[in-house]
């Protein structure tokens, strides 16, 4: 980044990052922010990330259209974390539900399901 705070992405090139619902403050999904997906994200409004078991770049909603917009970064203190504030469009996690966090640790269902993944990801 040329200008702000200088994001540390460690040795392996990522950092984490949280996704939260700007409106209500519901943490939406974790996900990690290489330096190329920080700057798309910057450029263009959209969540991009990086996924470590593709190991490539990706727009959060480019297949399934449930994107975030991005109200704005923010930096925790270390400059080792993200956080996202986001206008999410449909729901953030790929089963589903509105959000990745749907689950207790007890396995009850406490999320709400916005989509049926099977239709969204023929």
């Amino acid at each position: 980044m040329d200008d702000g705070i200088e994001v540390d992405f460690g040795e392996d090139g990522l950092v984490p990052a949280v996704a939260q619902d700007a409106e209500t403050g519901e943490v939406l999904m974790l996900a990690y922010v290489s330096p190329e997906a920080l700057e798309r994200t910057r450029e263009t409004g959209v969540a991009h990330y990086y996924s470590r078991s593709r190991d490539e770049l990706w727009q959060k909603g480019k297949t399934s259209g449930h994107t975030q917009q991005v109200d704005a970064v923010r930096v925790d203190c270390d400059a080792d974390t993200l956080l996202y504030l986001v206008d999410q469009e449909g729901g953030a996690c790929h089963t589903g539900h509105r959000s990745c966090f749907y689950r207790t640790i007890e396995g009850e269902n406490v999320g709400e399901k916005v989509f049926d993944p099977d239709t969204v990801y023929e």
